[in-house]
């Protein structure tokens, strides 16, 4: 009978969720990276109504973190229901104390992990094993997949074997290799699978769940008498797993055609070097075998599928009996141990054996570093040594504990008839997004088996993506980054210099590169050593002025459709005719909610890419060109900059010995070096026309990069300025004799246009020009930054008066035109040399602490904000510890100043601690307090011999007041970390609190969180949220003594400024809640706007401006006063003018009149609400009312 499968090309992450969505009657979820997407796709297909085994959509429900959607799946499966979930990294962490019960009650749920790594000293969203081998005795199966077929394959192995085996499963394969790569591959029918399912044992598993008609009870409390007796009971299903797994995977392999057991053995029968391994290794391991197998050497890979149970009998089995060295290889550290975990299960088995090979353990691939055939090799190598080294590390240079295997030059061991290609974009140009439609348009409409992986960095984006594409006639094992194409692309100019590129191309291979260069300009432009590399190895050389044709269109930067249609012209996979129509296909099912505008610019955007192609005819001079000499950073620069930041950016990382970070080993690096990036991504920055200024400042005030910024300078400073250095006269009490000037600097602007769109200038004094035309202003910039510091003239709680102080947030990694950065940047202004900042783990902890940059900086005293992360979900715990350690040193400052108060002889320094004392709970004043008592102290503590003025003088750092801040998004406060921050607000210390509200979860891709109000779309909310926003401050207020308030900049600045500043001086706990436009909206105008639209929000109703004060109700003052007016602008109108609500209407168009409407009739009930708060009398009745 002919088996039901087809042929599709997917990642693995859809893989997994394909296979169990046939198993799954209920899937609870939260979303982290990189497991997010097999969520996104079961909550699709459920919204467009697939089916599973059972006949029934599946129910996914979003839970509020990883260890309630743990309880949710016991729940579920409790009550018999098959569950499924899906996690990885901190969010299997959190699971861990249900799975322990769901397995103790052997109930078959199954997790699917992309697995991560967890963070340590640092946080890495890629991945290797570590967060699975922390579950090795939670009692869940392990079951590893190595590719993504092999996911597909296995993924239903782990549903089927729960079922049979009464044993939960974790089904795993690592994060991003796996996960994210994209391979055509077969998948079985559901009908397959149905064939396959043991329907008594589905029976038996709902019969004996929890019912009424029948009840038991399950979770009873033991004591010692009988809990080790009742734990051992449990040991038959473990017993019998192996052979359940075994008859399943048997079942796979007829049905596949490819062979599948607990251990699958790759190399000759008689092989004397082994290594044991599993994951996406063992495509790397398969290929590099089949290499020395054909040089006549003796070696062979032994794949590890079913880790837990681990059957010793099968693995000995399954090794060859002529093996005399074997090397375990384990993808995850466990500090302090004597080997990591498989190593150690792999030596055990081996206890007892008369004769057994000698076993060595290795590390590899931590945190998704890439595993070669050279690294490989070097493994095998090691076993051919008289003396081999042991627990060794490869793939890193380890020059502190010397552990690492030497590693040879690269080697291909790839099939030869494969094509390899390699693209260079930037983040969010949409270059990954049109290879990922390239990939599939090739493997669904040619008969290429074909493969696709992508490398990011963590930046939000403007970062280096770089896309690997391989296609060919036979299937595909290379598990590791190209790194010899036939085709390569550069879509991005100002790369060309940057990096080494064109090395990359194999000779006569093809190099496209967007420019806007003719030869003249190519010959300007391109270093002689790029030059000298196309004419000697014969690369066929084109150019396409993408960047151009895009702007001309209305496209911005989006120049992937033009550059992909350039690729298959030039590739000639296929015929230029069909690639088109498949091209134009998958542009109408990627943006087809997005209207026919978009539509029609992107089809057009193909042939555009087409006509516009230009082949270059490279002159014979190229040929004899020097390159150039390389350069050495400046001696001069800082140590992390020099050894750290310029070689990770120059994308030398890799070769960074570990000597480099010994010294930092906790992870802590030095503030202010997002200034040394100099990115230059933008396509357009803003040019100051000086004659339209109005000196207002707001430009500086709503940029989020700090790329932008007023300067005052004194008559020497403007005499010195360079020729072109153009300043106004100051305008305003406090400025007279000073020159005014908004300086921008275009090499860390990231071209939103956000100051330009701000401006509100009748002619605007900002106008967006091409990035090249404004370079001449880096030395106006690099001037501006020389001037002397000055004191502030105006109040620096003034929207003009706060950009006069410096920035100590500047050029991090978030988006252009980013709704979140702009807030912290003017935090940092009022209270940066003085702040503590809690920062949950999300878009806050990617663009703000995205190694190797950190974008938070220092004034000129050194002073400047103390940042630092735990978790997502335990910021506010974690906040809490700081405020308790810093309340704790500041009271023993105080304790040993009073202690030494009656003893100082000292005049001056006893008038200075005793005002010191006197406003020790003051912010206002605070520094100047500081100031005066340690100049004090720096006259008498060191030569005195009393131990409390020594004291204060050795801790003098803190005798300021710090200002405690807590940051982070909505999917923190609103949801994972609620818990958490409920309980700090009840404790009621005294800390501040910023949520930067984007209504969804903006860092893992747009997924809906309780901020995500009714009818938007959003990632679990395909067909729109059902139910309303939770209205987290109304929430707060009820404890009446945390002052609350909403804002938003665009808005309303000067209601933003005196939140802030009403919200840091309140004793007590303060929450500012701000609203934060995000790409994931779908601006229709473009993030350059997100300031409009804040505006836009507030005048249609959408969100509202209040404060809610407790220090009113002493003056008998109603705590609530709501600072916005009643709505202006029809709220409808709002709603469409972002994806995220007008997309409802083209593909859910019947759930879109509703969930509209109740959009609608939410904004007016809450503006309602509100206003009845306002305007009540009773104080006491506020928050009752709320």
């Amino acid at each position: 009978m002919e088996v039901k499968k087809t042929r599709k090309t997917m990642d693995g992450n859809e893989a997994a969720a394909w296979v169990s969505y046939a198993f799954t009657e209920v899937a609870t979820i939260y979303p982290i990276t990189p497991s997010s997407p097999m969520a996104e796709h079961v909550d699709r297909w459920s919204a467009e109504g697939h089916l599973n085994l059972f006949g029934q959509r599946v129910r996914l429900v979003e839970m509020q973190a990883e260890h309630g959607a743990a309880g949710a799946m016991h729940g579920a499966l409790e009550a018999g229901a098959l569950a499924t979930s899906y996690t990885a990294a901190q969010g299997l962490m959190l699971m861990i104390p249900p799975m322990y019960r769901i397995a103790g009650q052997l109930h078959p749920g199954v997790l699917h992990v992309s697995s991560r790594t967890v963070g340590t000293h640092a946080f890495s969203i890629f991945g290797d094993q570590s967060d699975v081998m922390a579950c090795r005795q939670t009692g869940f199966a392990l079951l590893s997949s190595g590719s993504v077929q092999e996911v597909a394959d296995l993924a239903g192995v782990a549903h089927l074997a729960a079922i049979k085996g009464r044993v939960p499963f974790l089904h795993y394969f690592d994060g991003f290799r796996t996960s994210h790569e994209i391979q055509k591959i077969e998948v079985l029918d559901y009908e397959e699978f149905g064939k396959l399912l043991d329907w008594g044992a589905v029976d038996a598993f709902r019969k004996t769940a929890l019912n009424s008609e029948y009840p038991v009870q399950r979770s009873t409390v033991q004591n010692p008498d009988i809990f080790f007796q009742a734990r051992e009971a449990c040991n038959p299903w473990y017993d019998n797993l192996p052979e359940v797994v075994e008859g399943y995977l048997k079942e796979i392999s007829r049905l596949t055609g490819r062979h599948y057991e607990l251990f699958n053995y790759w190399g000759v029968p008689d092989a004397e070097r082994v290594v044991v391994a599993m994951g996406s290794v063992s495509g790397v391991l398969r290929e590099v075998v089949e290499h020395l197998n054909a040089k006549g050497e003796k070696v062979g890979f032994l794949q590890v599928h079913l880790y837990r149970p681990f059957s010793e009998e099968r693995l000995l089995a399954a090794l060859p009996g002529t093996a005399k060295r074997v090397t375990v290889l384990d993808r995850t550290k466990e500090p302090g141990a004597s080997g990591e975990p498989l190593f150690k299960d792999v030596a055990t088995a081996m206890i007892g054996r008369a004769e057994h090979p000698a076993v060595y353990a290795g590390r590899y691939g931590l945190s998704s570093k890439d595993v070669t055939p050279a690294q490989m090799l070097a493994v095998f190598d090691n076993m051919s040594q008289p003396e081999p080294r042991n627990h060794f590390t490869v793939g890193i240079n380890d020059d502190v504990t010397h552990l690492s295997l030497p590693v040879g030059p690269l080697v291909d061991t790839g099939d030869p008839g494969t094509v390899n290609c390699k693209f260079w974009g930037l983040g969010s140009d949409g270059t990954v997004g049109a290879n990922k439609n390239s990939i599939k348009i090739i493997g669904d409409n040619t008969d290429f088996y074909v493969q696709a992986y992508f490398e990011y960095d963590t930046k939000k984006s403007g970062g280096v993506t770089k896309s690997h594409l391989r296609f060919g006639r036979n299937p595909i094992h290379s598990t590791y980054l190209v790194s010899s194409a036939n085709f390569v692309a550069c879509h991005n100019p100002s790369y060309i210099r940057r990096y080494d590129i064109v090395s990359n191309v194999k000779p006569g291979g093809a190099f496209l590169l967007n420019c806007a260069w003719d030869l003249q300009g190519l010959e300007e432009n391109l270093p002689a050593s790029v030059k000298r590399q196309i004419a000697d190895k014969k690369i066929r050389f084109y150019t396409l002025d993408a960047t151009g044709i895009a702007q001309k269109m209305g496209l911005g930067g989006r120049i992937n459709t033009l550059l992909q249609s350039a690729f298959f012209k030039i590739s000639e996979i296929l015929p230029i005719e069909d690639a088109v129509r498949y091209m134009k296909d998958a542009i109408k099912k990627t943006y087809g909610s997005k209207g026919d505008k978009v539509l029609n610019m992107n089809y057009d955007a193909v042939d555009r890419g087409i006509e516009g192609l230009v082949q270059v005819e490279v002159p014979a001079s190229w040929a004899t060109l020097e390159p150039e000499p390389a350069q050495r950073p400046s001696a001069d620069l800082p140590r992390y900059i020099r050894e750290v930041l310029i070689p990770v950016n120059a994308l030398k990382g890799d070769d960074l010995p570990v000597s480099t970070f010994v010294d930092d080993a906790n992870g802590t690096v030095p503030l202010g070096t997002s200034k040394y990036e100099k990115r230059g991504t933008a396509i357009n920055v803003p040019q100051w026309i000086p004659e339209n200024c109005i000196q207002c400042n707001q430009c500086a005030f709503v940029c989020p990069h700090a790329s932008i910024r007023p300067f005052l300078l004194d008559e020497k400073e403007r005499a010195a300025a360079p020729k072109d250095y153009v300043t106004l006269p100051g305008r305003g009490k406090g400025l007279e004799g000073y020159g005014f000037r908004i300086q921008v600097d275009p090499l860390d602007c990231v071209g939103c246009g956000s100051c330009a769109e701000t401006c509100p200038a009748k002619n605007k004094a900002l106008v967006m020009k091409p990035l090249d035309s404004q370079l001449p202003e880096m030395e106006n910039w690099n001037y501006s930054l020389t001037v002397s510091e000055k004191p502030n003239p105006l109040d620096k709680f003034s929207v003009k008066g706060s950009q006069f102080e410096q920035p100590l947030l500047e050029f991090s990694g978030a988006c252009a035109g980013c709704g979140e950065t702009p807030y912290m940047k003017l935090m940092t202004q009022l209270f940066g040399d003085r702040m503590y900042l809690a920062n949950a783990t999300g878009c806050t902890q990617a663009w703000g602490a995205a190694s190797p940059c950190v974008p938070y900086t220092t004034n000129s005293r050194g002073h400047g904000p103390a940042f630092s992360n735990s978790l997502f979900e335990n910021n506010a715990e974690f906040s809490l510890g700081m405020c308790f350690a810093v309340e704790q040193q500041r009271e023993q400052l105080a304790m040993r100043a009073r202690a030494f108060l009656p003893r100082c002889s000292d005049e001056p320094l006893k008038n200075a601690l005793t005002a010191w004392l006197d406003g020790f709970n003051k912010t206002e004043g605070t520094r100047e307090r500081a100031d005066e008592a340690i100049a004090a102290l720096a006259r008498v503590a060191p030569g005195s011999d009393d131990e409390d003025c020594r004291y204060l003088w050795q801790n003098r750092e803190h005798f300021v007041k710090k200002s405690m801040w807590m940051y982070g998004g909505d999917g923190w406060a609103y949801d994972i970390g609620y818990g958490g921050l409920d309980h700090v607000l009840a404790l009621g210390p005294d800390v501040n609190i910023l949520v930067v509200d984007t209504e969804v979860y903006s860092n893992t891709g747009g997924q809906s969180s309780k901020a995500t109000p009714v009818g938007a779309v959003a990632q679990f909310a395909a067909s729109g949220k059902k139910v309303r926003k939770k209205d987290l401050g109304t929430m707060v207020m009820n404890y009446g003594n945390v002052y609350v308030a909403q804002v938003a900049m665009g808005a309303d600045p000067n209601h933003l400024v005196k939140v802030l500043k009403e919200a840091e001086s309140y004793r007590g706990p303060s929450l500012v809640i701000a609203y934060a436009p995000c790409i994931n909206h779908g601006i229709v105008k473009g993030m350059g706007f997100s300031q409009k639209e804040s505006k836009l929000a507030v005048e249609a109703g959408y969100w509202h401006l209040y404060r809610y004060d407790p220090r009113r109700v002493k003056e008998g003052l109603n705590p609530f006063v709501l600072d916005s007016k009643a709505p202006t602008h029809p709220l409808r109108e709002f709603l469409m003018g972002e994806v995220r609500y007008s997309a409802l209407e083209r593909t859910f168009p019947e759930e879109a009149k509703v969930l509209i409407a109740m959009a609608e009739e939410d904004a007016k009930e809450k503006y309602e609400r509100y206003r009845q708060m306002a305007a009540m009398k009773e104080i006491g009745l506020v928050a009752a009312a709320s």
